[in-house]
């Protein structure tokens, strides 16, 4: 893998070729894309110049990019590709054959559909964490758990990131309950629930209180579903989040 320090000069040329980057007061080698501070501009680059990690088999530029804030964000790279974490891609042809692929799952066999995921998985680099999310999404949904528990373990030990990091913790999570390993579940689905935010919560929310029925702590089960709940009901939505917080023993909301 070959090391280069990006001057501004060296960053115009990217730019040129169509790499999209995020601008921040700070930048340096890594895997993670972190997304800038508030109030920062372009103009805080020639303060400490990036130190980028170029590799043929992964995004065109790698880079971590830090904010003052340390939120992290997904950024896409130029002609169409999408970077990720630990210099992973995909393209969006590639995303659209998935998404066909998985949407017509039921016109296949398992083993077909195994396969077919597979043949697709193939034409990623080896090692990437896509890749390994997919196969072991393939093997989850069609009654293959104890496949997938280590290939979702080895998409997130690779750098797996955004929507699919957060459902492969959700996925995982739900498989290892149904193996017998509730106690797991129940670990990793709160530190997820603590972790971030976004559409996904109420499914985080929802087999955390599946896991936690099976170690017997369903009153907490109960009340993470109802407020879980609370969010999509017509009316009485402050009323049942209220009442499913003093189920265990907190305080309404004012």
């Amino acid at each position: 893998m070959h090391e280069e320090l990006l001057t501004i000069g060296r960053f115009a040329r990217l730019c040129r070729l169509g790499v999209q980057w995020l601008d921040s007061s700070r930048l340096r080698t890594g895997h993670r894309l972190y997304a800038p501070s508030a109030g920062r501009g372009a103009g805080d680059l020639g303060r400490t110049p990036p130190k980028v990690n170029a590799s043929r088999r992964g995004c065109p530029i790698r880079a971590e990019v830090r904010g003052g804030n340390g939120v992290t964000r997904t950024a896409l790279g130029g002609s169409g590709i999408v970077c990720e974490a630990g210099g992973m891609i995909t393209t969006p042809e590639w995303e659209r054959r998935s998404a066909d692929l998985w949407a017509a799952i039921d016109d296949y066999g398992a083993a077909e559909f195994r396969a077919k995921v597979g043949e697709l998985a193939d034409e990623l680099p080896e090692g990437h964490a896509v890749a390994s999310f997919e196969r072991a999404s393939a093997h989850d949904s069609t009654g293959e758990g104890e496949a997938a528990v280590p290939l979702y373990r080895k998409a997130l030990e690779a750098g797996l990131t955004g929507e699919r990091r957060r459902r492969a913790v959700i996925q995982m999570s739900s498989t290892l309950r149904a193996l017998g390993h509730p106690e797991t579940a129940v670990e990793l689905l709160t530190a997820e629930r603590d972790r971030a935010t976004d559409h996904l919560d109420d499914a985080v929310a929802a087999f955390l209180a599946l896991a936690l029925i099976d170690v017997g702590r369903e009153r907490e089960a109960a009340s993470m579903a109802l407020g879980a709940l609370s969010k999509h009901l017509p009316r009485y939505n402050r009323s049942l989040a209220n009442y499913a917080r003093m189920a265990i023993g907190e305080e309404p909301s004012p």
